[in-house]
């Protein structure tokens, strides 16, 4: 018996029920309650370098960022900030920025409140405030300037970098038991607790809990899917979901996706950031991208017409059919800052690139538009499938400059005025 694709389950609804907002000027990004999943990203730059760090927040806006974060780790880095956002807002980006800490970020927002009320969020990790009755003086002043800015606060906590008067006062209690949990087991203990503990205490200070945001960020797959499925059923804060320290390449793309896909999945994460190493010279606005494709191909979010593509064998006859699927992939993207504006519903487009006559048509057919390009001993012909009808075959050397240019006209013609009018008219009364 077939299934539809109706009846096929779809991910859960959003675990958290507090929504945090993270506001700049007239932009408001929403993290939880319901609302779609946020992508962030990290700057690389020395951020005491102004002009270095707005060109970078800006392409990674451009990439589809919708927070940023920056180090603020020394007074050069906080007397820079205010001029950053300056920076941002004389060049039109409005994405909002958020100010990591570790150490010294109670002195730097206490002297620096231009760097404070440029911000519009702060990343506080409670192991790394201070140490005894320092470390809550600390951390209740940067509460308190978050208070009196209005500002949204990420309460993360590391793996790496975890309160070790928790851990040791944790583990000494395990100990005690007559049948001890393994050391693993209460070190993801101590990361939920002291999350859910210094969220306690912002509240207390006199933080909303709506400006909170909450992150236990491991460096291993197993260990994150069960931080976060703990922290999510004792608490409804919003969570900001990442795999700490994830890698470069393959590896970082494939462990970030193993345990955040798990997550999302069953309702758990309301933001993410996918921690990629990036390649020597490589560009940093790709950890955006694969979040993006992570999102939109379990269907959670659109934000990019994406191309399905074979993986060739030895019916293809060269590597043609992969260079056009990659530079089609490209073009698309290059478009969309444009497209996002002019066409909605466009980043819902699907676009096949197939390299042979085995599933080409087919794939090409079930695509809004497809190619089918001619592999070993087939006719040196393309059929181009538009909306499921064949509609015209390529050929010659221009197969790539023309199937571009068909997909354009669809775009033009379906989600311009033109084409969205026709679709209001065709809808039932």
């Amino acid at each position: 018996m077939s299934v539809s694709k109706h009846e096929i389950p779809g991910p859960l609804a959003r675990h958290s029920t507090r929504m945090a907002l993270v506001r700049w000027g007239d932009r408001t990004v929403k993290i939880g309650g319901g609302a779609p999943v946020v992508v962030q990203s990290m700057t690389n730059t020395d951020t005491a370098d102004v002009i270095a760090t707005a060109i970078q927040v800006k392409a990674l806006a451009a990439a589809g960022s919708e927070i940023v974060r920056l180090t603020v780790n020394s007074p050069a880095a906080a007397q820079a900030v205010a001029a950053v956002r300056e920076q941002l807002d004389r060049m039109g980006v409005s994405v909002p920025l958020c100010g990591d800490f570790h150490y010294n970020g109670h002195r730097l927002l206490t002297q620096y409140p231009d760097c404070a009320q440029a911000l519009s969020k702060y990343r506080i990790n409670p192991g790394n405030v201070g140490t005894g009755a320092k470390r809550d003086d600390n951390f209740a002043r940067m509460i308190e300037i978050a208070c009196q800015h209005d500002k949204a606060v990420r309460i993360g906590v590391n793996w790496g970098s975890l309160d070790q008067d928790l851990l040791a006062r944790l583990m000494d209690a395990n100990a005690a038991l007559a049948d001890p949990l393994g050391s693993a087991a209460v070190m993801r203990e101590a990361l939920v607790r002291s999350a859910l503990d210094s969220a306690a205490r912002a509240i207390e200070l006199g933080l909303s809990p709506d400006q909170i945001v909450l992150s236990c960020k491991v460096s291993a797959v197993q260990d994150l899917i069960a931080v976060y499925r703990d922290l999510a059923s004792r608490s409804d804060f919003a969570l900001h979901l990442g795999l700490t320290e994830a890698g470069m390449g393959s590896k970082g793309i494939v462990a970030s996706t193993a345990a955040m896909a798990v997550l999302l999945q069953e309702g758990i994460g309301d933001t993410i950031r996918v921690s990629l190493t990036p390649e020597p010279g490589g560009d940093r606005a790709r950890e955006v991208i694969v979040a993006q494709e992570m999102l939109q191909t379990m269907g959670l979010r659109a934000f990019t017409p994406l191309v399905t593509a074979c993986p060739g064998c030895g019916r293809t006859t060269s590597t043609f059919f992969q260079e056009l699927a990659d530079s089609i992939q490209r073009w698309l993207r290059e478009q969309m800052p444009e497209w996002r504006a002019n066409y909605p519903g466009v980043e819902t487009m699907a676009v096949a690139v197939m390299g042979c006559v085995v599933n080409g048509p087919g794939e090409s057919k079930f695509a809004d538009v497809g190619i089918s390009l001619p592999g070993a001993g087939e006719a040196p012909v393309a059929p181009v499938f538009v909306d499921g009808e064949r509609t015209v075959t390529l050929k010659g050397d221009r197969i790539a400059e023309e199937f571009q240019a068909i997909v354009a006209q669809y775009v033009e013609r379906r989600y311009g005025v033109a084409g969205l009018m026709g679709n209001r008219e065709a809808e039932p009364a």
